[in-house]
């Protein structure tokens, strides 16, 4: 399995409504792409004050590399993105692959 990992940043302007259409798309990829295994949407609530702006995370698992790779062309993909990058001041992806503990 494969973890994709954003942390963003939203522009000034966004509000919760733009977040809750966006949280919706992300965790309509489930649905709407193959291999897309969970998607889970959390904001920033740390007490440490060490987030430097980023205020959400989007926690995506796929069922491996293919998967994630797929996705990342998926028309889907292309849509949600049409929603997701005009509220984006900046963001920072990393992915992992998770390795078995056997």
């Amino acid at each position: 399995m494969i973890r994709h990992i954003l942390l963003v940043k939203f522009k000034p302007a966004s509000n919760e409504a733009d977040f809750e259409e966006i949280r919706e798309e992300f965790e309509s990829m489930v649905e709407r792409v193959e291999g897309v295994v969970s998607v889970e949407w959390g904001e920033n609530n740390s007490p440490e004050g060490k987030n430097q702006g980023y205020t959400h995370v989007v926690f995506m698992t796929f069922k491996d590399e293919g998967a994630r790779d797929t996705y990342l062309f998926h028309p889907e993909h292309e849509a949600l993105k049409e929603v997701f990058v005009p509220h984006l001041e900046d963001i920072i992806v990393v992915d992992y692959a998770l390795s078995s503990l056997n």
